[in-house]
């Protein structure tokens, strides 16, 4: 399986080719929540902050400013640390 991959501080235009800023956007308090991801997701937060663990994998922090995908298929947990407020798109 695929694992969650970060690119810290990507270009603006990369921003802009792949369209994020047209993206929807969704936003959540600071919890914890398990997730099952059925298709790709690429997101880009805007704020906060988030540690997700897939499950039988190492945690994975992330925040501001960075652009992730998830794998079609993982299983995780999510422990949002800041009220976390991102773009994405399932692919």
């Amino acid at each position: 399986m695929n694992k969650i991959q970060i690119e810290h501080n990507p270009a603006p235009a990369k921003l802009e080719v792949m369209g994020v800023y047209d993206w929807p956007i969704w936003q959540k308090e600071a919890s914890t929540f398990p997730w099952a991801y059925d298709s790709n997701e690429t997101c880009y937060i805007l704020e906060g902050s988030v540690t997700v663990t897939p499950e039988n994998g190492e945690p994975v922090t992330m925040g501001e400013a960075d652009l992730v995908s998830f794998p079609k298929g993982m299983k995780c947990t999510w422990e949002i640390h800041s009220d976390i407020k991102k773009h994405y798109d399932f692919a």
